[in-house]
């Protein structure tokens, strides 16, 4: 059944009143301002909330308005963001904050059309920051919506199609509460991440639909929503290097655009490196190694590539004081200093370096 045949309307009361008992209490609904929504719904992309609270938290503690925001640097920025991965999302925040210090005077615009033209800001994140911030009657439909709704109405249709993403939209635009549009669209939202559940592990006995929900009277939850593959992700093997002289340890900054752009990392390349050839990797940097041992090997997954890793620690004789051609860090310059990917946090660790929590899965 398509969902404009199932008839949406009637899903609107059960679920406003579930939501008033059920609603978490979260940082970000404590004082729904249009800036902790915005930080809020870019920081939830791709992780749980459970793993984005400390990190909002923190974030907003150091950035509490878009002004700080427009105005910080990229390394604190990165450091503020580190751990959460996807680093272009923080950087066009902060690219969206200074349009709107020059543009709307500091204030994120109040219309959905003028939060859509603002960087990094898509058709979930205008609908969240209007319809909760501001009250505006408009959808926002993300991954948790688009599951409840096809799961409720039995709609077989590809959910990653974005004719079917529109199509939902529009259905919900007609029955948002005008004057509720706010907790309707975070009900959504929380009913798809407390209770109807993805992978066929929904909590149907607690949900306000489960006398609705045709998925579940036909036995079709574990078949919907219907969810076209993502690509395979490339493997990428790749060598990180730890040269470290005495307590501290070589980096370098990567490239300012492409993958983790921006950021520092130990020295790494692809392909899979034997113990000599680590050796005369380190003295290529006019170093001398005196002790090489072999890592644990690692793994990091990005969305379209995923980093097998091999590890070396090398210890090096102690370099001259004052040496200025290269970068060496100690621990707590890694705490306070240098924003790192958590796809080296495995090799940190055998520093006994701070690099943040990891990202959970999704």
């Amino acid at each position: 059944m398509k969902i404009e045949e199932y008839g949406l309307e009637k899903l609107a009361d059960p679920l406003l009143g579930w939501f008033k008992e059920h609603a978490r209490v979260l940082p970000w609904r404590e004082d729904a301002t249009p800036y902790r929504v915005w930080v809020s719904e870019i920081m939830l992309q791709q992780t749980r909330v459970e793993a984005v609270k400390p990190y909002f938290e923190r974030f907003i503690k150091a950035l509490p308005d878009i002004k700080s925001l427009a105005f910080c640097s990229e390394e604190q920025l990165l450091k503020l963001w580190e751990g959460l991965g996807y680093y272009n999302r923080v950087r066009n925040m902060q690219a969206a904050a200074k349009t709107v210090m020059e543009e709307y005077g500091g204030r994120l615009p109040a219309y959905y059309d003028k939060l859509l033209k603002l960087k990094g800001i898509g058709r979930y994140t205008a609908g969240a920051i209007a319809s909760i911030a501001y009250g505006i009657p408009v959808p926002a439909v993300d991954g948790n919506v688009l599951r409840v709704i096809s799961r409720a109405a039995a709609d077989g249709r590809d959910i990653m199609k974005q004719s079917v993403r529109a199509n939902m939209e529009k259905q919900l635009a007609g029955i948002i509460p005008k004057d509720n549009a706010g907790s309707f669209n975070q009900a959504l939202m929380e009913l798809g991440a407390t209770v109807c559940l993805p992978n066929g592990e929904p909590k149907c006995t607690q949900c306000p639909w489960k006398d609705l929900c045709i998925a579940k009277r036909d036995g079709l939850i574990g078949s919907i929503p219907v969810k076209s593959k993502s690509a395979k992700r490339r493997i990428e093997n790749r060598t990180v290097f730890l040269i470290c002289d005495g307590d501290r340890v070589l980096l370098r900054k990567r490239p300012e655009r492409g993958l983790l752009a921006g950021m520092y990392e130990f020295p790494n390349e692809e392909g899979y490196f034997s113990q000599k050839e680590a050796v005369l990797y380190a003295k290529k940097y006019q170093l001398l190694p005196l002790k090489v041992e072999r890592l644990t090997d690692a793994k990091h997954i990005f969305s379209h590539v995923e980093w097998h890793m091999r590890g070396y620690l090398i210890r090096v004789e102690a370099l001259e004081d004052g040496e200025k051609r290269l970068l060496f860090a100690g621990a707590s310059d890694f705490k306070e200093k240098y924003p790192m990917p958590s796809a080296f946090a495995a090799y940190a660790e055998c520093l006994n370096i701070f690099l943040g929590k990891k990202r959970e899965p999704v």
